[in-house]
Parts: structure tokens; C-alpha cells; sequence
């Protein structure tokens, strides 16, 4: 870790939960289905695809869920340019490992390990797709949950990264919904 901040996760106990969720993954890896979940949500977690995509065919309904639908993809715009330009840059923190496992063929992200964006965008985007609809909020965090755990799945992101991206997205999406309309 290279960044001041990231001495905050230089830390024995975060170490230790970090082998935790690893040793905990280890045996779903190299199991077809769930290397084809993971490898598959990882993938569309770049760039939030996912979310882009449930608020397009959400806005495919009418005329104020195509409003909700762009409203969505200019909060994630916002929250993607706060998690990797501006948290990240913070932290600076190293990934496990710099590709990811090569099995899954990801591109290799060029920010720092923490926060996870792709599980800040999940929860986020759960959040603000929850106040929007409540009774699909388990669909929505369901989503958030395997987006989110990819990440460690396919080794690119530490655990901790994950809580701490889970975290700022969750707030994130607190403070959209309570700004705007």
C-alpha cells in the first residue's frame, strides 16, 4: 500500500478477515457454475453495465421510469467519479492480484484496490433502486451481493475491499435519495 490512507488497512485484523473471505471462496473456485456466476457478474459490474441495464428496461415501462433510468445512469456517472477519482486515489492499496485470475479473461482495472467500485456501484444502485421500487429490494441487493463478491471470486479485490466499497455505496445512495426526488 502506497497511499497515506491506506495505512488504515494495514492492519493485522484486516489481514486476517481479508484470508478469511479468500480461504472462504476457495472452494467454489474452479466449480464450473460458480466460476461461470462470478466470472459473469464481474464482467458486467464494469463500468456498472448491470445497473445501465436494469434502469434502461425500467425506463422501457414509461415515460417517468425513463426519467428515473437517465436520473440512475447520471448518479452513477457521479458516484463512479467519487469511489475511482477521488477514493481511490486515497487509498492507493495493491489488488491480490493485478489481472485478476487469467481462467476469467478480465481487463486489468488501473485504480487502486479500495474501494471496490464495482461493489460501491452494486450497492449503491441497489439503494437507489430499492427507494424506487421497495418490494424488488431483495432482487436488487441479491444482484449487489454476487456483483460485489465476484470481485474477490475472481481475485482481483481484497474482502476488506468489498465491505469498504459495499459501505460508500450504501451512503452514497442514502444521500442521492434524500437530495433528489
Amino acid at each position: 500500500m502506497t497511499g497515506p490512507a491506506a495505512r488504515l488497512l494495514d492492519q493485522p485484523a484486516v489481514a486476517a478477515f481479508d484470508r478469511w473471505v479468500d480461504t472462504a471462496l476457495e472452494p467454489l473456485r474452479g466449480h464450473a457454475i460458480a466460476d461461470r456466476v462470478f466470472s459473469t457478474a464481474s464482467h458486467l459490474g464494469d463500468w456498472a453495465l448491470i445497473w445501465h441495464v436494469v434502469g434502461t428496461v425500467r425506463g422501457l415501462r414509461s415515460e417517468r421510469n425513463a426519467g428515473e433510468a437517465l436520473q440512475l445512469t447520471l448518479l452513477l456517472a457521479a458516484e463512479s467519479v467519487i469511489v475511482n477519482q477521488g477514493m481511490k486515489r486515497l487509498f492507493r492499496r495493491e489488488r491480490p492480484t493485478p489481472a485478476g485470475e487469467s481462467r476469467h479473461g478480465l481487463r486489468t482495472p488501473r485504480t487502486s484496490s479500495f474501494p471496490s467500485g464495482h461493489a460501491s456501484a452494486a450497492f449503491f444502485s441497489a439503494g437507489v433502486l430499492t427507494r424506487r421500487s421497495p418490494r424488488l429490494a431483495p432482487l436488487w441487493y441479491s444482484i449487489a451481493v454476487v456483483v460485489a463478491l465476484s470481485r474477490p471470486f475472481v481475485r482481483i479485490h481484497h474482502g476488506s475491499d468489498i465491505v469498504g466499497g459495499a459501505v460508500v455505496g450504501a451512503t452514497l445512495a442514502r444521500i442521492a435519495t434524500r437530495i433528489l426526488p
